[in-house]
């Protein structure tokens, strides 16, 4: 194994990188350094380091980043036969990512997939990726996905890249710098045999700048009496230039093979000689040719030496390159290279060509590849005549474009377009949505839309004061947002949900609650409307104003299971927040826990940051000061609303009633849709509690706008209403209303206060009655704060109740707490490792962990266990 000259740090890390994977400690390793700094000759001496270990390598190029999981599917080719020892799911995700099968892709197991056919090899594995700038978009998450989660593997992954690329950027990085000059002299000595003049080598050391690959190519070049001279290059541009200039030396016909080679980016020989041959070059490749190696893959040198070679033809010659490679591959098994080459072969505007993309385009998106449909949709819209359907595709790659996070080019896109057409701002609103730093408010180009829209299509004009409406609740600027829609266009008769919509959301701005809810409750207690597809956050919202539980659950759910369906990154997180947020307050704490788990398995898998609202309402409901209150630290001034009103929850419980009241009439001073009326009844106990009548009966007022029509809804105001008045009847009422609800916890504490008032009204045999129900009630859940609440009233009646004994889940993270539920219900590490983007090892990991802490040994052990929370 050769001596890297001045590579020793690097070099270490790698090895110490290869031997944690020897040990089950796998990881990863991202490479940054500019072209030519000796990045793959860091992957080449690794590879000669790791004995024992199965090597599989993949590299990003240039003119393959639109064919979606073509880098996947070129590391993992060696393993391909292992595909049907993997879960159904896993196997089916990748056939249709690899094009082996049709259907509709989950992107959330394309990355589980490949971890899994990875480990399906007995020996330890080390995966080189060069040129990782230039991998397709979805190779990139699944490898980064991969990346993420080999922590108890015998897996090693070294990425090599001359910038930050997206999701790897998060891995731990090596900056791979020029050598120094001492460094530089000692590696011109030994790869320069010949004696240099002293000036001659300066002049080298000098124009190369510490860069490798530019010092061993300056000599090669120029020749050594013509380096006194100099050239004045940076030094990737000295050492690309020196791969030109070797280009001239050859014949044109050899230089067009090489050009052929470069526009074929994988390497095939079954496609390259059969393009020679149609081009009448396959026998140039007798010459010398020292830029490529011929074999069973076609590689060149080094990856600036491709560029070199492309970048050096002619357009005409790229084009007739390009012309052969479509002629030559297969249009049945692969149409989309077929099309792409066609597309690079035409010199200008070519419809059928276009069309062909526009096919593609289609594809790539049906296996995941939005950003090859993206890339596919933009250069078929440039060779695209007609303005009318021109238009129609640079939309359609526009919104590709944004939805893989290219904003930068979807905006790019947009400013070709007629700025008068209203798709151009309800576009631009989205990606101003999508980069708003509190500047421009990405409202007003929806706005704008929905003003152009007015007149000649009221009813999409309509639908864009709702869109504008839902933006505002997440970004701000509700007010002015409510102001505009109430020059909105009268609806046509009768009425469309999203009419009733933005109707109900100007009147509960301008008249008040009661006037919104008859034009709201209709719409919002179908959670199987198709408004709630489109507006989900703002259903929810609406759905926790009016005090609907059952639209909250239904619509929750419906965004859960679309989520899964379609595979959206975006969609199925926010559903299961939704979902775990409700089921908490349902009191089914284990499922919740599970929601939660599952949402930060995605989160984590993706890269993107957890949703934490689910997680604080969880903790305000058990009462664990220590733990809730370090979580509601942790969260930004984003979160405020919800932070303040589980503050509320959880101090109400803690019977730390001024806290309580502090943080509920911030809560409802927010005036926020949804969460502020909700804090209603905890600033009502509170400031009863409190002893301020005042705080109360104004809460109690303004809860009484909002809380009728529904079941829930008028149990808390009676709750509330009971504490207000110190009723008895009230208490009865609230008691009655709330066991028939879906929400445990609130029937609980009903229970709970009509005891605590029972116990000062001297009624100590009536009170115990209803304070040990509500103990049961509310320790069974694991509200453990209210619990604590209703034991200590027990006492004063003179009855003990028995200290709640451990919860099993009590010493589990919220991972293990569901790995566990999962085992328990029966479910293999397989299966386990499926539903949360984990390896099996990875699973069987935790699994021991859970194992120890709760003192068992086996899985039937683990399914003997009471339910876990």
């Amino acid at each position: 194994m050769s001596y890297l000259v001045g590579r020793s740090e690097e070099t270490a890390r790698l090895l110490a990188l290869l031997h944690e994977a020897r040990e089950s400690r796998g990881g990863a390793l991202l490479l940054l350094g500019e072209p030519g700094i000796g990045k793959s000759a860091l992957l080449d001496h690794l590879a000669q380091a790791s004995s024992g270990f199965l090597i599989m390598r993949a590299s990003g190029a240039e003119f393959e980043t639109e064919l979606p999981y073509s880098a996947l599917h070129q590391l993992c080719a060696p393993v391909l036969d292992h595909l049907d020892a993997l879960p159904a799911p896993h196997r089916t995700a990748l056939r249709i990512a690899f094009g082996l099968d049709t259907g509709a892709p989950d992107p959330f197991l394309a990355g589980a997939a490949a971890l899994g056919l990875l480990l399906e090899n007995d020996r330890p594995l080390l995966c080189l990726i060069d040129d990782a700038q230039w991998l397709d978009h979805a190779s990139a998450r699944a490898l980064a996905f991969v990346a993420r989660r080999i922590g108890a593997e015998r897996v090693a992954m070294v990425f090599a890249a001359r910038e930050d690329v997206g999701g790897l950027a998060q891995l731990p990085q090596v900056d791979v710098e020029r050598l120094s000059e001492s460094e530089a002299r000692a590696l011109l000595v030994r790869e320069v045999p010949a004696s240099l003049d002293e000036r001659v080598r300066d002049r080298i050391l000098a124009e190369a700048r510490g860069n490798p690959l530019a010092l061993l190519e300056l000599p090669r070049t120029a020749g050594l009496a013509g380096m006194a001279g100099g050239f004045d290059l940076p030094a990737p541009r000295a050492a690309e230039r020196s791969f030109r200039a070797r280009l001239a030396t050859l014949s044109p016909e050899v230089r067009l093979l090489l050009t052929v080679a470069a526009a074929e980016p994988v390497g095939d020989p079954g496609l390259l000689w059969p393009a020679a041959k149609l081009l009448g070059v396959e026998g140039a490749a007798a010459e010398d040719v020292s830029l490529v190696e011929f074999g069973t893959r076609v590689r060149f040198i080094h990856p600036l030496a491709r560029s070199a070679v492309y970048q050096a033809a002619t357009a005409a010659e790229r084009r007739r390159a390009h012309g052969a490679l479509a002629q030559v591959s297969d249009p049945v098994t692969d149409p989309d290279r077929v099309a792409w080459h066609r597309a690079l072969a035409s010199a200008g505007p070519d419809e059928e060509v276009a069309t062909a993309l526009t096919r593609s385009a289609n594809r790539a998106q049906a296996r995941g590849g939005v950003a090859a449909a993206a890339a596919f949709l933009e250069r078929a819209a440039a060779l695209t005549l007609d303005p009318v359907l021109r238009t129609e595709r640079v939309l359609a790659a526009v919104e590709a474009k944004l939805s893989v996070g290219d904003f930068g080019v979807a905006a790019e896109l947009l400013s070709t377009l007629d700025s008068d057409d209203p798709r151009v701002d309800l576009l631009r609103g989205r990606i101003s949505f999508a980069r708003f730093r509190g500047g421009d408010q990405p409202t007003d180009h929806l706005l704008r839309a929905a003003t152009r829209l007015a007149d000649h299509d009221p009813v999409r004009s309509r639908e864009c004061y709702v869109d504008a409406i839902e933006m505002s609740l997440l970004t701000g600027g509700f007010d002015a947002v409510i102001a505009a829609a109430r020059t909105a266009p009268p609806h046509p008769q009768p009425p469309t949900s999203a009419d009733l919509i933005l109707d109900g959301m100007i009147a509960l701005t301008v008249e008040g609650h009661q006037a919104a809810a008859k034009l709201l409750r209709s719409v919002v207690a179908d959670s199987a409307d198709a408004a709630w597809a489109r507006w989900p956050t703002l259903g929810f919202l609406l759905a926790l104003e009016l005090w609907d539980i059952d639209a909250m659950r239904g619509i929750a759910t419906r965004v859960t299971a679309s989520g899964r369906e379609v595979g959206s990154f975006h969609m199925l997180p926010i559903g299961l927040a939704m979902l775990a947020t409700v089921t908490a307050y349902s009191g089914d704490f284990g499922a919740a826990t599970a929601m939660i788990s599952e949402e930060e398995a995605i989160a984590e898998a993706t890269g993107a940051a957890p949703l934490v609202y689910p997680r604080i309402h969880l903790a305000a409901l058990r009462g664990r000061r220590a733990e809730a209150e370090k979580l509601f630290a942790g969260v930004g001034p984003h979160m405020s609303l919800s932070v303040q009103y589980a503050t509320a929850v959880l101090n109400n419980g803690l019977a730390d009633y001024p806290a309580a009241m502090r943080a509920a009439e911030r809560a409802v001073a927010t005036g926020d849709l949804g969460l502020a009326g909700q804090a209603l009844p905890e600033l009502v106990e509170a400031a009863v509690r409190c002893h301020e009548p005042d705080v109360a009966r104004a809460a109690l007022a303004m809860l009484a706008e909002r809380a009728g029509g529904h079941p829930f809804g008028l149990g808390m105001q009676t709750y509330a209403k009971a504490l207000v008045d110190d009723d008895e009847d009230s208490y009865r009422q609230a008691v009655s209303l709330l066991d028939s609800s879906t929400f445990a916890i609130a029937a609980g504490r009903a229970h709970l206060v009509y005891g605590e008032w029972l116990r000062r009204q001297g009624r100590r045999r009536d009170a115990r009655t209803e304070l040990r129900h509500a103990h049961e009630v509310l320790a069974a859940l694991g509200a453990e704060a209210f619990a604590a609440r209703a034991a200590g009233e027990l006492r004063a009646t003179g009855e003990h109740t028995r200290s709640r004994s451990a919860d099993v889940s009590d010493a589990l993270t919220v991972q293990e707490v569901h790995i566990a539920r999962l085992v328990a219900e029966g479910a293999t590490s397989k299966e386990v490792a499926a539903k949360l983007f984990l390896s099996p090892r990875t699973v069987d990991a935790h699994l021991r962990n859970i194992f120890r802490k709760l003192g068992i040994t086996s899985r039937r052990q683990l399914r003997d266990l009471p339910d876990l929370r």
